[in-house]
């Protein structure tokens, strides 16, 4: 199959004609990179609800401003000398990296360097805002571990499995937490029971937004395998010091005293003794957007903020990115991730800042961090065994009702393409947005001059 340049528009609008798609809200972009050539537009000046294509934003401002081996540094202060300790003080900076591992390693550092005794733990968070939960994501989305609190004391990208195991039938379901620190801060109503051999599936996971309770209600079939849920921590702070603590103690170093404080800053006689660095930026902006990392993506939003000003960290992003040569009334954001269904992008801002992109000194840095179709990421099993796996790199967006799509495409047979496509308002399920928003992309990949 081959697609003249001057078939395309006629090709696109015949998939969007169908009676099922009439109802839907479409925008679309598609431009020649180099040269900037509109190929096809359609509503591409109108805002869309651009799900977490909003990530290209975030990364791209977090790119520009910092190195790409820019790394996070968690500073961690003492008094005093080994063996005993008055206060070891833990300031997070929002390295949303941060893990387990880590902290057992610093423990025993601190125990290599001969500390036996703590009397007062304290780690500082913060939450870089007046709030650690965007108020405007959905409230049954922030039980779950992509809409977890973005505070600076961010451990295992403050989320937990909880793994659902069917029983002898009649019986409730077991329940297995993957860490038991921070299953501590919930309380479990289990109401579910294990249904006969292929029943229907029907577990359901509800939270009480006045005490952390879940109510998990519903059947699974004897003979289904364990039935996994990523759950946010309720209380990443106390789980980061409640998590420090143990490992501590495990290696023998005696703990007193231990509090989680809030935007005290004091470091006065203190000193530092040890830095615990984050990945480098490249990495987390890669699983910000091959992954579309939520947790990661505020992180970056945050590491834009700048204490000197009163600017929020979105007023700074829109400084960046208007700097680089995008206009500011393009998207109107309200979080970093795109979970905000109070975000606003039209896919002009979106072509428009790949293309910009490209211009600079980071693009490779840029298109690298983007999923690849068929090979990795959010793209790893779209256009597989099509004319572009692996030729085309992009960020997906997926809301209720809302899917997006924007990248880099190179054809075969034309030259290489930067596009945006997102639908609004719809009632057919992911998938299948999903699979007419590939069958146009596969036609751009069959692009040729005739």
């Amino acid at each position: 199959m081959s697609v003249c340049k001057t078939d395309l528009k006629q090709k696109i609008d015949n998939i969007l004609n169908q009676e099922k798609l009439r109802r839907s809200h479409w925008g679309i972009l598609v431009k020649t990179l180099d040269k900037q050539t509109t190929l096809y537009d359609l509503n591409s000046q109108k805002y869309f609800i651009p799900a977490s294509n909003i990530k290209l934003l975030t990364t791209a401002a977090a790119l520009i401003k910092y190195d790409s081996n820019y790394q996070i540094k968690t500073p961690v202060y003492s008094s005093e000398s080994s063996p005993n300790l008055t206060v070891l003080k833990v300031i997070g900076q929002g390295d949303p990296t941060l893990n387990s591992q880590q902290l057992e390693t610093l423990a025993q550092q601190l125990k290599r360097k001969g500390i036996q005794h703590i009397e007062n733990l304290i780690v500082e968070d913060t939450s870089f805002n007046d709030q650690i939960i965007n108020s405007t994501w959905e409230w049954e989305d922030i039980q779950f571990y992509y809409a977890t609190s973005v505070n600076s004391l961010i451990l295992n990208e403050n989320a937990v499995v909880l793994i659902l195991t069917p029983q002898k039938l009649g019986e409730k379901l077991t329940m297995e937490w993957s860490d038991p620190i921070a299953a501590k801060q919930w309380t479990v109503n289990n109401q579910t029971i294990t249904g006969e051999q292929d029943s229907h599936y029907s577990v359901s996971i509800n939270r009480n937004f006045e005490k952390p309770l879940l109510t998990i209600t519903g059947s699974l079939a004897s003979n289904s395998e364990p039935d996994p849920f990523g759950m946010a921590v309720v209380n990443p702070g106390k789980y980061f010091l409640d998590s420090l603590k143990f490992y501590l103690e495990r290696e023998g170093i005696n703990v007193v005293n231990s509090d989680v404080i809030y935007d005290d800053g004091k470091i006065e006689n203190l000193e530092k003794i040890i830095e615990i660095s984050s990945s480098p930026l490249q990495e987390i902006i890669t699983k910000a957007n091959q992954e579309s990392n939520n947790l990661y993506a505020e992180s970056l939003l945050n590491l834009l903020v700048d204490n000197t000003l009163e600017n929020s960290a979105i007023d700074n992003l829109k400084a960046i990115l208007t700097q680089l040569g995008l206009d500011p009334n393009l998207y109107h954001l309200k979080d970093g991730s795109g979970l905000s269904r109070h975000n606003l992008a039209t896919p002009e801002a979106l072509v428009n800042l790949l293309t910009l992109m490209e211009q600079t000194p980071k693009a490779k840095m840029y298109r690298d961090s983007l999923a690849v179709g068929g090979i990795n990421g959010t793209l790893k099993n779209r256009f597989k065994e099509t004319i572009i796996e692996g030729k085309i790199q992009g960020k997906t967006g997926t809301l209720s009702g809302s899917s997006s799509l924007s990248g880099y495409i190179e054809p075969t047979n034309y030259e290489q393409l930067a596009f945006s496509i997102m639908v609004n308002q719809s009632d057919l399920p992911a998938s299948e947005l999903r699979n007419i928003i590939d069958q146009i992309i596969i036609y751009l990949g069959h692009l040729k001059q005739c």
